[in-house]
């Protein structure tokens, strides 16, 4: 079963959110990421020593910093079947959440902490509101476990955690936390109008229903197999040889030094088993 978020808290955080979009980002603060980064440690170094009546002020400062990163987070998410200003106004809840728990402390670079929880936040969105295609209620859940314990993984860890790492943490086998990583193109799989990869002049959807000849062979592989592991080493040469390299008798006859005659009637003989044994075991 999901599990919900506190109706007051997220509302809050929606609220100071749709606030921001309002916002303009000063002109002493559009520099490089490198100034940037230094203002944002002054001032969450400034946070850490103000009064609980002053706090508010300067985390509305640090969010109104960082904005760009928030915005450049979410172009990333585009074309996913939501509309971009719903994205960059998730983005900022992400941001709101990331400025309020962030702990200095831990030696690590605000960014470091504010990207993943950015992230899941609009992870969470799409888990929410963005499928088109859903998947299992497990991954939907399995995704929502991940993107709330990365951010907190990014910090002990001070890079992105690794999907072994996320699996430990969370105490999930790897293969269930690899599975909802990888349903991300369920957000807005390609359309059926799209080109398809084999012909820029036909659609995905024109190519749906034709017969696929590689069904026939696959077939005749899965026949064939059992029947040719019991054939002898020079046996399966011969076979391997003549109909999947396309080898003569005379070259075959070299490889296995006998005459051409000879690996003619050996052929004959294979092939003539082989049919025996299909027809018994039809």
């Amino acid at each position: 079963m999901a599990v919900k978020k506190p109706a007051a808290v997220t509302t809050a955080y929606i609220r100071e959110a749709r606030s921001l979009t309002a916002m303009t980002v000063s002109p002493a603060f559009t520099e490089t990421p490198e100034s940037r980064s230094e203002t944002t440690a002054r001032l969450f170094a400034e946070r850490a020593e103000a009064p609980d009546a002053g706090r508010a002020a300067i985390e509305e400062e640090l969010v109104r910093i960082n904005m760009p990163l928030a915005r450049d987070l979410s172009r990333r998410f585009r074309g996913r079947g939501i509309a971009d200003d719903d994205l960059e106004q998730v983005a900022y809840v992400g941001l709101v959440k990331a400025v309020k728990g962030f702990k200095p402390e831990t030696g690590n670079e605000f960014t470091s902490f504010a990207v993943p929880t950015i992230r899941g936040e609009i992870r969470r969105h799409f888990r929410d509101l963005g499928w088109t295609v859903r998947p299992p209620r497990s991954i939907q859940e399995t995704q929502q476990k991940i993107s709330g314990c990365e951010s907190e993984l990014y910090q002990q860890l001070g890079r992105a955690p690794r999907p072994s790492e996320i699996a430990a943490h969370l105490g999930l086998e790897l293969e269930q936390v690899i599975d909802a990583l990888g349903a991300n193109g369920c957000f807005a799989p390609a359309s059926l109008d799209a080109p398809s990869l084999a012909d820029a002049d036909e659609s995905v959807g024109q190519r749906l229903g034709e017969l696929d000849p590689e069904f026939d062979l696959a077939e005749a592989r899965a026949t064939l197999a059992p029947l040719l592991a019991k054939l002898s080493r020079r046996e399966q040469l011969i076979v391997e040889m003549r109909f999947f390299r396309g080898c003569t008798q005379a070259e075959i006859g070299a490889e296995i030094g006998v005459s051409q005659m000879h690996v003619s009637r050996l052929l004959a003989r294979l092939v003539a088993r082989l049919r025996a044994e299909l027809t018994v075991a039809a």
